[in-house]
């Protein structure tokens, strides 16, 4: 029994081999005993060729109102009316809300009482001095004749000298009146809440009866933004900060908006870097005639820094292994029907577009789909990119 296992056995190993040798060569039919021949690649390619780029540094910001203002009452007191409510549009000068100032009223008239007293008190001084030097001069002339003693002479000179110095005084104290008038008005002025600037009321804060207290004190009781031109604060790099210049244009969109492409101008550019990320500050001013944009937004966008042209470009996806920092990547040519492995220097990216700075001439053909599956040498039948 045990022998004619082993000879079941053998039997069948010899047909297990006999099987797999077939099998090897069927496989080999056409490259030869024991090897087999890949099938090339379909892929998609374009050639490449010079544009026009506007090259721009990518940027996100937020937007702000250039001109705003926060307002506050600037004397203590009852809030007696408010004249306007939020997002009402409002002019420079127009009342916003008063303070009862009632007893600031009376200190007014009081003032002005005393400046109309003060007043007839220098009519009546002008008036005793004039009298005064009219007795000097006939005491004068009455000393020529020896009808007037000397000191008839110098009582007329006393009282001329003591006429004109309530003349003075009187004087001074109507410079105290007027000044007491112009603060007792001043604090009536400060009693109307009025708008320091066009624009619109983008808060409220406050109602009939409320207590408003000094300016230095106290929050807010309306805020004013002017909409219409807008500050666009964004950060660049330090890498290039050195590209970004005052007057270069810069667009920009925001999600708010979409489909709509708005522009701006760079104003002012930080003359030092920031110490927390070495990143510089920029702001751009935006025109907003129309005022579809709103403080606060969002935005994606890019300063222009110019345009150059013949730049070769290839899309996003013909590249691998990009290193955006070392701007390096790279991709497959196709030379006749065969892909070659080739390794280029990637510069400014536009959307999908990336430019090739180098590695890559005008009109040669390179791959941009069907690339994930090719090796170094790897025969390639071609079809054009999009079709």
């Amino acid at each position: 029994m045990k022998h004619a296992g082993a000879m079941l056995f053998v039997a069948a190993a010899l047909a297990f081999s006999s099987i797999a040798g077939g099998c090897t060569k069927r496989s080999g039919e056409k490259g030869g005993e024991g090897t087999a021949v890949k099938q090339p690649v379909a892929v998609e390619v374009a050639a490449a060729g010079g544009a026009d780029l506007a090259e721009g540094l990518e940027v996100t910001g937020s937007l702000e109102p250039k001109f705003s203002a926060d307002v506050k009452t600037q004397i203590p007191g009852l809030v007696k009316q408010v004249y306007v409510t939020e997002w009402v549009r409002v002019k420079k000068g127009q009342p916003l809300a008063s303070i009862d100032v009632g007893e600031t009223e009376a200190q007014v008239k009081r003032a002005e009482a005393g400046v109309e007293s003060a007043k007839a008190g220098l009519a009546q001084a002008q008036v005793q001095l004039t009298r005064s030097e009219r007795e000097q001069a006939r005491m004068l002339k009455l000393k020529e004749s020896g009808l007037a003693t000397q000191q008839a002479v110098d009582d007329a000179r006393t009282e001329v000298a003591a006429s004109s110095a309530r003349v003075e005084a009187a004087r001074a104290q109507i410079r105290v009146a007027e000044e007491e008038v112009r603060q007792a008005r001043v604090r009536l002025r400060k009693g109307l809440v009025t708008s320091p600037m066009d624009g619109v009321v983008a808060l409220r804060d406050v109602n009939v009866g409320d207590l408003a207290g000094d300016a230095a004190a106290v929050k807010p009781v309306f805020r004013i933004v002017d909409n219409r031109i807008l500050n666009l604060t964004v950060t660049v790099s330090s890498a290039d900060s050195a590209r970004v210049k005052v007057g270069q244009p810069l667009e920009f969109t925001v999600d708010a908006i979409p489909g709509k492409t708005f522009t701006g101008r760079v104003m002012f550019v930080n003359p030092e870097l920031s110490a927390a990320d070495r990143s510089l500050k920029v702001i751009a001013e935006v025109r907003n005639d129309a005022e579809l944009l709103k403080g606060g937004l969002f935005v994606k966008g890019r300063i222009l820094l110019g345009t150059r042209t013949g730049v070769i470009q290839v899309p996003r996806s013909a590249l691998a292994a990009w290193d955006t920092m070392a701007r390096k990547a790279n991709l497959f040519v196709v030379e006749q029907d065969t892909a070659r492995l080739r390794a280029v220097t990637t510069g400014a990216v536009t959307g999908e577009q990336v430019e090739v700075a180098a590695g890559l001439k005008g009109g040669e053909r390179y791959v941009t789909r069907g690339g994930f599956a090719l090796k170094d040498g790897d025969r390639v039948t071609t079809a054009p990119a999009g079709k």
